[in-house]
């Protein structure tokens, strides 16, 4: 055990509910002593920033409960099962919700949300050549569509007006790959 890690004792469930788990686990401590943590587990996600020929990428408003406003985010969901491989899930995801279809895929990276809360990963892609159909949103799932030019974007996320973690990463680490969308903003 290195001098940081703490060691698994016991596990007591708190809440198992469909989306979250919530758990008190029982550590030692690299000290040796003893300490509890309380956490939720969670299946993981997937995000997917579509970005169309023109420079333009596909956005969604939805709201969001627990903050009680309208975020304005990539499209993105949980996966279906803990090892879904999360590019089935963000086509699966980015089809349902916009009806796009991407033929290239990059994998931008892993995201881990709050790591002192909850063990979610949320899976990071940026889709290109993109054709259209029809959506399929979930019964409870209501978001507007929006085409946003990229450089909007990012200058957004600059100024602190995009407040979603994912799509704030997604756009900045697009921005690297991508530089000539950005031209002149940095």
């Amino acid at each position: 055990m290195s001098k940081l890690e703490e060691r698994f004792i016991s596990r007591e469930e708190i809440f198992d509910g469909k989306i979250l788990k919530v758990v008190k686990d029982t550590v030692e401590l690299p000290d040796g002593e003893e300490a509890f943590r309380e956490m939720c587990l969670h299946v993981g996600g997937v995000c997917v920033l579509p970005l169309l020929s023109d420079g333009r990428v596909i956005m969604e408003r939805q709201y969001r409960y627990p903050h009680g406003r309208i975020f304005f985010e990539i499209p993105a969901g949980k996966l279906n099962f803990k090892g879904e491989d999360p590019l089935e899930a963000g086509k699966r995801e980015l089809r349902e919700e916009t009806g796009a279809i991407a033929e290239k895929y990059t994998f931008l990276g892993e995201i881990a949300t709050t790591p002192a809360l909850i063990d979610e990963k949320i899976f990071v892609y940026l889709a290109e050549d993109l054709t259209f159909g029809d959506r399929e949103l979930d019964e409870d799932e209501f978001l507007d569509v929006e085409l946003v030019p990229f450089r909007e974007l990012y200058a957004m996320v600059m100024r602190g007006e995009i407040k979603d973690a994912k799509t704030q990463i997604a756009i900045l680490k697009a921005a690297q790959l991508k530089r000539e969308l950005t031209d002149g903003l940095y």
